[in-house]
Formats: structure tokens, sequence, C-alpha cells
């Protein structure tokens, strides 16, 4: 916890032999990379639906 408190709120590589064995981030910077992701994937559905055609009804024909 020491390291991890260390960083101040950001992220801490945790090394071996001077190579990144995993990374420490704290939960409210997962959270918002969680939630940049989500973001990504809908814009990426809502691209992949963008020139499809539309077709209105109300809620009485659902």
């Amino acid at each position: 916890m020491g390291t991890v408190a260390s960083g101040g709120g950001f992220p801490a590589a945790i090394l071996n032999k001077n190579e990144p064995a995993f990374y420490c981030v704290p939960a409210p910077a997962f959270e918002a990379m969680m939630e940049r992701q989500e973001d990504l994937e809908l814009n990426a559905i809502a691209d992949a639906h963008a020139g499809q055609r539309k077709i209105k009804i109300g809620l009485d024909e659902l």
C-alpha cells in the first residue's frame, strides 16, 4: 500500500528486473479508464449503425 500511496493518486508500475511486472492503478483512475473504454465501445456501435435506415414507431406499437 505504501507504493500505491506514494504515487499521489497516479498509477504506479511495479518493476521486476527493470521490466514492468504489473501496474497498480488507484480505484478512481481505474473507474475513469473503464468509463472511457465503455464510451469508446458505445461510440463504435453507434458508428456502425450510423448509415442505417430509421423507422419511427410509437410506444403502443412495441
